[in-house]
């Protein structure tokens, strides 16, 4: 009795080109072979270039072996690779995954000139002087009060969000928006939160307590923190 030979790779058409599912049980060396007797089989002719998702499942590639797919798929130029998928992480994009994503916790006073720099969402137990500031990639939050300059999301993210028990800030930064005077009350304001309200284009100051119904993607953390 002679065994089927079991495929290692399976094409299927989508409405937007290919989808090549790689077994991510064998070897690489596998998968290259199998790969060139598929693309050997298939004629070439004059049809545009068809767009190419390769799906690798548990299986992780260095750019090299990237490289090699690419070039046996594109030969002819009949096909185009556009993406790799991947459920595997390489570790220091989960490194930098982590780093970003992390609470960092921080008891101390931002006094004037001095600047409280990090990744990822801060949590400042202490205030911000006037002439002081902190700035982060994510979220800040702020128990105690906020009379400097605050810049969340200075990486671009327009969704970060700006919170203190007490707010008179200097100015409030989120991504490439930048706080105007009227914005806030100049006496301060207790338990408010700042975001971008894309509606009106700029940031917008509310009670703390809506800051979980704008931003359904706070952690559960937060929210016990912003709720009490």
């Amino acid at each position: 009795m002679v065994l089927e030979k079991s495929q290692l790779i399976t094409i299927k058409g989508t409405r937007d080109g290919l989808t090549m599912m790689v077994d991510d049980s064998c070897s690489f060396s596998e998968v290259l072979e199998e790969l060139r007797e598929k693309i050997e089989l298939n004629p070439q002719d004059e049809s545009p270039v068809v767009p190419v998702r390769i799906e690798l499942g548990n299986r992780y590639l260095i750019d090299d072996q990237r490289d090699q797919l690419k070039e046996i798929i594109e030969r002819g130029n009949q096909f185009s690779v556009q993406t790799f998928h991947t459920n595997v992480v390489h570790r220091d994009e989960a490194q930098s995954w982590l780093e970003e994503s992390e609470m960092k916790v921080f008891t101390r006073m931002v006094r004037s000139g001095q600047v409280l720099e990090a990744t990822g969402d801060i949590l400042l137990i202490g205030d911000v002087n006037p002439g002081g500031m902190i700035m982060t990639t994510g979220n800040i939050y702020i128990m105690g009060g906020l009379y400097g300059i605050a810049h969340a999301g200075v990486d671009g993210n327009h969704d970060a969000v700006i919170a203190a028990s007490y707010m008179k800030p200097t100015q409030l930064r989120i991504a490439n928006y930048i706080s105007r005077a009227p914005d806030y009350e100049s006496d301060g304001i207790y338990m408010e939160c700042g975001y971008i309200d894309q509606n009106d284009d700029k940031i917008t100051i509310e009670r703390l307590q809506t800051l979980a119904r704008k931003r359904s993607s706070l952690s559960g953390f937060e929210r016990r923190m912003l709720n009490g």
